[in-house]
């Protein structure tokens, strides 16, 4: 009795085992769904706040309604194609039937990035503008197969001299089909349109490959904020879903039967409206709904526009709203996380964009690739309140300032935890000591990290030969066992949360950190470092050039530039925007705003060409593999 009680127990201890492992992230993410702090490494106390702000955000709205209204539509569209499609081909003998089967599984069996990008490249060449359409009709493409392959076993069980009888009794092929056939086949279907739908609410690959910009999904939403870090109300968001899943499972598993009775009354049934019928009506009333209602909030019966494409959270959205409501421009909105996933689309031609905002190197990359038109400066007065020390910076990679207006800028230094650090730190050389192993942050960058390897060995970080480039990853191999991960934000929530002593650090998300936690101090080493600027540019496919400048101007405008500056935290160069700000020490801090001295040893990063960064490429790829 007591082997069967400990077996009894060890099979539960294992089965929470097992629930625990499922569900631990799930309740990790909920409870950070109500932490006040918008850090995950710090617990701000208990709040609401991050669900009202989920339905105050259209961005994150939209892209939820674009999810569900995209895997509805294109579901309900592959399983009608794929129904008549599998109907088709079992029609069909047998050699032909199994050459069709074949190649309808070519596309499952393939990599869904190779899918992606087939179909985008079909789509520029067609002539297609990429945006909810594309997405649609990729999605739909993509989700036939499936469909296809739920119902073909359904068909081989149907019994094809029923359906002749109801032929030879007078009905018509299309009234058999549905009377005789399609019950038959109707589980298959239906399994058919749920995995359709579900692949497509889960897609990320194709969306990513075939969208447009101003339209997003929530894998494309959530992808573009990781590098970054994922705001809560993306906690808050997933919170409600996980609960909806939740209770639609209750309600389902627990809708009462409807009892047995030998008398038929037809009423009764009619009485009866059973939860399991209701639920489904009443999410396609919330997706069609919820998608026409944001769809309409969305348009505006202007016809002037500008597409914008910038770095993710790197503009306030009320400045945004307000530049609509001042000019009666719309403002299409796309967000990218690296330059080079920004650099193809543009060289592509695939959309056109009226202003982005690249970093220094790639600005003049796109200079030398004849990628940007000139600025009129005629349309661009507020130009005059841009400091001109980064104009002049500036021409280290747009030699005449004719083609960017500097919008941020920052250093690349070293935070470190008082606490946790023996003595104040000033050298690049702290990051090689062994006595902060397991400690150190390093940035999962080739060229930052190369720039401090470069630095510390007082090289210039734009250098190109071959013996100090192999130096320094030499050095960076050394130094691999002592670092803890390398990250890209991520290093701004492990630093609050005391989970090292050392990480190399953005400037702007240097002054966020000492916000959440005191103990922590920034400092640009005295071997120097990088000086980055971001700039607004126009590309020569530009449809709307002056709209283009009218925003450009907009956000060289001093309260404009304040309002953008409290947002992100990284620093503006609008020397007037800099004197509205109220908090003095901010206004005077040497991170937002680095003296001369500061930056005596600093360069600014440049293109090197395509084959020196491949080298650089080819170097990380040792230094991260060894």
């Amino acid at each position: 009795m007591n082997r069967k009680k400990t077996h009894f127990i060890g099979r539960k201890i294992y089965l929470g085992l097992i629930l625990f492992l499922l569900y631990a992230p799930i309740g990790t993410l909920i409870i950070l769904s109500f932490n006040a702090s918008k850090s995950r490494a710090k617990w701000g106390g208990f709040t609401g706040k991050w669900y009202i702000s989920l339905f105050q955000d259209n961005a994150i709205m939209n892209a939820l309604y674009t999810t569900l209204i995209i895997a509805f539509v294109s579901a309900i569209a592959a399983t009608v194609i794929g129904t008549a499609a599998s109907i088709g081909i079992h029609s069909m003998k047998s050699r032909a039937r199994t050459i069709c089967m074949g190649i309808t599984n070519i596309p499952m069996l393939n990599a869904d990035i190779v899918t992606g990008i087939s179909l985008m490249l079909l789509f520029i060449a067609c002539r297609f503008t990429l945006g909810f359409s594309t997405i649609l009709l990729a999605h739909i493409t993509f989700n036939i197969p499936y469909v296809i392959l739920s119902v073909m076993p359904k068909l081989r069980q149907t019994n094809k001299r029923t359906y002749e009888a109801a032929l030879d009794l007078g009905a018509s092929p299309v009234y058999a089909f549905f009377k005789v056939v399609f019950p038959d086949i109707l589980p298959g279907v239906v399994s058919g349109f749920l995995m359709a739908f579900t692949m497509s609410l889960d897609d990320f690959i194709i969306t990513h490959f075939t969208k447009g910009p101003g339209v997003d999904t929530l894998s494309t939403k959530i992808y573009s904020e990781v590098r970054k870090g994922i705001r809560p109300e993306m906690y808050a968001l997933s919170t409600l879903l996980f609960a909806t899943v939740i209770l639609l499972m209750i309600l389902i598993n627990t809708s009462p039967k409807e009892p047995k009775s030998r008398t038929k009354d037809p009423s009764a049934k009619q009485r009866r409206l059973p939860v399991r019928q209701v639920i489904p009506v009443a999410l396609i009333l919330l997706i069609v709904g919820g998608g026409i209602f944001y769809r309409v909030q969305g348009t505006s019966a202007s016809n002037e526009q500008v597409v914008v494409y910038n770095w993710g959270e790197y503009l306030d959205p009320e400045a945004i709203e307000l530049f609509e409501k001042e000019t009666g421009i719309d403002v299409v909105y796309e967000e990218y996380e690296t330059n080079e996933i920004m650099y193809p689309k543009i060289l592509s031609h695939a959309i056109a964009y009226d202003v982005v905002c690249p970093s220094d190197y790639m600005i003049q990359r796109m200079i030398e690739n004849n990628l940007l038109a000139e600025i009129n400066w005629d349309n661009v007065p507020n130009i005059k309140n841009i400091d001109p020390t980064y104009m002049d910076q500036s021409k280290s990679f747009d030699p005449e300032n004719k083609y960017s207006v500097p919008y941020c800028f920052g250093t690349v230094g070293i935070l470190y935890n008082k606490t946790m650090v023996d003595e104040p730190i000033d050298s690049w050389d702290v990051l090689w000591d062994e006595a902060y192993k397991d400690n150190i942050l390093m940035q999962d960058s080739v060229r930052d990290a190369f720039a401090v390897a470069l630095k510390r060995r007082g090289y210039s970080l734009n250098s190109t030969e071959v013996g100090e480039l192999t130096r320094a990853t030499n050095d960076l191999i050394e130094q691999k066992p002592l670092v803890q991960a390398y990250v890209i934000d991520q290093v701004r929530d492990k630093m609050i949360g005391n989970e090292a002593a050392i990480g190399v650090i953005y400037s702007g998300e240097a002054i966020y950190t000492q916000r959440e936690n005191h103990n922590l101090e920034y400092v640009i080493p005295k071997e120097g470092s990088n000086v980055w600027i971001d700039s607004w540019v126009i590309p020569k496919n530009a449809e709307n050039k002056e709209n283009a400048e009218a925003f450009i101007n907009f956000l060289c405008r001093p309260d404009i530039a304040l309002m953008n500056f409290e947002f992100i935290t990284y620093s503006t160069p609008n020397l007037e925007g800099r004197k509205l700000i109220e908090d003095e020490e901010i206004r005077n801090s040497r991170i937002a705003f680095p003296t001369g001295e500061d930056l005596k040893n600093c360069e600014t990063f440049r293109f090197l060409g395509d084959d020196v960064d491949s080298y650089y490429n080819e170097l990380w790829n040792k230094v991260k593999s060894s």
